[in-house]
């Protein structure tokens, strides 16, 4: 876990606000099947296959996947710079995001995306931070790092868990 006090603050915040903010139909599924923010980074570790989706100029929608990468309480993932995505998310930084688990856990995220280490300007501050992570996860020569991969994280303003039984994911 590699969340602190705050972001944990900052994440259950999130999740209660949500839930408040959603239809009543959602709200009668997920109520009583969700999980704390501290139990989402207990079960969000490692890599995590997201669905992202974009939006194309003429408004369409678009899915793909990524690896995904939960650390603060927010999904980091990352994509080739020619990807079509690279471009939506160029041009629309709204996106939205799933991590399902069979029927066992679902993670819906909405927000915007903030460009990690663009090509040709400064990186977010905590970017070496996060190379590293990324580097030891993939190896240090998993990539041209500097030209191959843009990396993003997802500020998220609604997110919501379905888990209908927390000891069963942590056991798995």
């Amino acid at each position: 876990m590699r969340e602190t006090p705050e972001d944990l603050k900052q994440l259950q915040a999130l999740l209660d606000s949500s839930l408040s903010r959603s239809t009543s139909h959602l709200r009668s599924i997920v109520a009583e099947r969700t999980l704390t923010a501290e139990q989402l980074t207990q079960v969000l570790t490692g890599m995590c296959t997201l669905a992202l989706s974009t939006v194309t100029a003429k408004g369409e929608p678009r899915i793909s996947g990524v690896d995904g990468h939960f650390l603060h309480g927010k999904w980091h993932f990352g994509t080739a710079p020619g990807a079509a995505k690279a471009r939506h998310l160029a041009a629309r930084p709204a996106a939205s995001v799933a991590h399902m688990r069979g029927e066992e856990l679902g993670v819906f995220t909405h927000g915007t995306v903030e460009v990690l280490n663009p090509q040709g300007s400064e990186p977010a501050p905590d970017w070496p931070d996060l190379l590293r992570y990324f580097k030891d996860f993939y190896g240090d020569d998993a990539f041209e790092w500097d030209n191959e991969v843009i990396y993003y994280r997802l500020h998220p303003h609604w997110m919501t868990v379905y888990a209908p039984d927390f000891d069963k994911l942590i056991t798995t």
